[in-house]
């Protein structure tokens, strides 16, 4: 891209002139929503940014994710130091990949360009999407099991009303979370502005909820010295390992989807320095704090209700459930239905809704996509993966961590290390430009990592590999990409790439 076409401000952001925007804005992979953001418009904070990790990470799945492990056989010391050790490997690929977006002004999708080409890009977009629409799911399962508390707290004998279970759940349960699920749907035909007022207060007030839950709990349970009583459930360092690792992986693969889209937030930076530290100091200690609640909670809980079902323990819902107060329970029920709508349609839909839309403007539109979330989010069975701490943690997000991880070995070998940062942007947006059709060097290198991240659910004795899922596919993936990049570089890495 000829340098005239780039404006290069002091702080290090750049962005296109004039002449060269008005160009590439009649180009087919161009539209408003993946436009790179002037400089202008850049102006999130370091408030801005930890206020996002903050709303984010106050949810039911983070509270289930920090009871899971204390089930798994964890006392609370050692699922607080899983959570926080995986919280901080994985903010290294956010920073990373976060910089991008704040340099350029750019989206996921049109960053991944560079290193996959402008078709390739939608190789890792749709695979993202896919990630968040099981997210959908479990997010939908968990907000139709609070709308069926909610409902049992003011409907007499609303368990037993249409009858027995059907596949270990009552026809309540089904409904329920039919009506969670349409409920999110139809926002996203009819709008979203009552969702963004109610989000603002929602996360707060989850917060609160939870807050009020701890107190209570650990009164009833006699105070906190129940936690140092507490022993682990290991016999050995041996058996601790072998849950120890994969718990790791299932935290750093708790937020391995946004590690690849942060430039989807960071695009609106002011600056790097404000970006960085906003995201440093909100993602680890917000994730620990609210983990610990969760861990307390769930701790406190074995104490005061001694006869509920283990697997029961890890889930809030369940939980306030045992409570006989009905208005406890359903206005408890009603913040969890609120604060899951508003997170699962920020977080797991609008981001595949797009990425659906990009990939085929012809025939999906913002609304069909939206759909195809929904639908793809039932036909992943939330309810299986939400049955017990195992199939949530050492499946789901251990699972999906190995191919997340090979998309971010790849995006962060092609900026960091052979580009150096320095990306043609009017050619992000060319379909005959730098990048344009598929690198197949990202694709194999993508394959690589997603099959020896994977390889260890098929072959027994490879099971260690699936155990580091999210390291093999990312180490694997950003070796080969580099290599292939080197010995058989593109065309435009044999001319100088053209940097500020």
């Amino acid at each position: 891209m000829p340098a005239a076409e780039l404006i290069s401000h002091a702080d290090g952001r750049v962005e296109l002139s004039a002449e060269a925007l008005n160009e590439i804005r009649s180009s087919p992979i161009y539209n408003e929503d993946l436009a790179p953001v002037p400089v202008a418009r850049r102006n999130w904070s370091t408030y801005n940014y930890a206020a996002l990790w903050i709303s984010m990470a106050h949810c039911i799945p983070t509270y289930m994710l920090a009871a899971g492990l204390i089930t798994a056989g964890m006392n609370w010391w050692q699922a607080l130091i899983t959570i926080l050790l995986g919280n901080t490997i994985v903010l290294v690929p956010i920073l990373l990949n976060s910089h991008p977006g704040t340099k350029y002004g750019i989206p996921f999708p049109v960053f991944a360009r560079a290193a996959y080409g402008t078709v390739g890009s939608n190789l890792p977009a749709l695979m993202r999407a896919l990630v968040a629409c099981g997210w959908f799911g479990i997010q939908a399962w968990i907000g139709g099991a609070a709308l069926h508390t909610f409902f049992g707290s003011i409907i007499p004998n609303w368990n037993e009303l249409f009858g027995g279970p059907v596949d270990g759940h009552t026809p309540t349960e089904w409904v329920s979370f039919l009506l969670f699920w349409g409920l999110n749907i139809f926002i996203i035909y009819r709008g979203m502005n009552l969702l963004r007022a109610v989000e603002n207060w929602a996360a707060p007030f989850v917060l609160i909820m939870t807050a009020v839950l701890l107190i209570w709990i650990v009164y009833e349970a006699g105070g906190p010295g129940f936690l140092l009583q507490q022993p682990d459930q290991f016999h050995s360092v041996g058996e601790f390992w072998k849950i120890f690792i994969p718990s790791l992986t299932a935290m750093i693969g708790f937020w391995a989807t946004l590690s690849l889209n942060m430039p989807d937030f960071t695009r609106f930076g002011h600056s790097q320095r404000e970006q960085v530290v906003g995201q440093t100091v909100a993602l680890p200690t917000t994730m620990t704090i609210f983990a610990a609640m969760g861990i307390i909670i769930t701790s406190a809980a074995t104490i005061v209700f001694p006869n509920m079902k283990h697997d029961d323990l890890w889930d809030p819902v369940k939980l306030v459930g045992q409570f006989s107060q009905p208005l406890v329970v359903a206005v408890s029920m009603f913040t969890v239905v609120v604060a899951t709508l508003a997170v699962n349609i920020a977080a797991n839909v609008v981001s595949p809704a797009n990425d659906f839309a990009n990939a085929f403007p012809k025939w999906i539109s913002f609304r069909t996509g939206g759909l195809i979330t929904g639908i793809i989010g039932i036909l992943i069975q939330p309810w299986r993966l939400l049955a017990d701490p195992s199939g949530y943690i050492f499946g789901w997000l251990v699972g999906y961590s190995g191919g997340l991880g090979s998309i971010a070995g790849v995006l962060i070998a092609d900026y960091w290390a052979v580009r150096r940062t320095g990306l043609r942007l009017g050619d992000l947006y060319r379909v005959r430009g730098a990048y344009s059709g598929w690198n197949w060097r990202a694709v194999a290198a993508t394959v690589l990592g997603c099959f020896f991240a994977w390889i260890g659910l098929i072959i027994s004795e490879l099971r260690p590999l699936y155990d580091y899922a999210w390291f093999v596919g990312f180490g694997v993936a950003f070796f080969v990409y580099w290599g292939l990049m080197k010995a058989l570089p593109p065309d435009d890495l044999k001319a100088a790439e053209v940097v500020e």
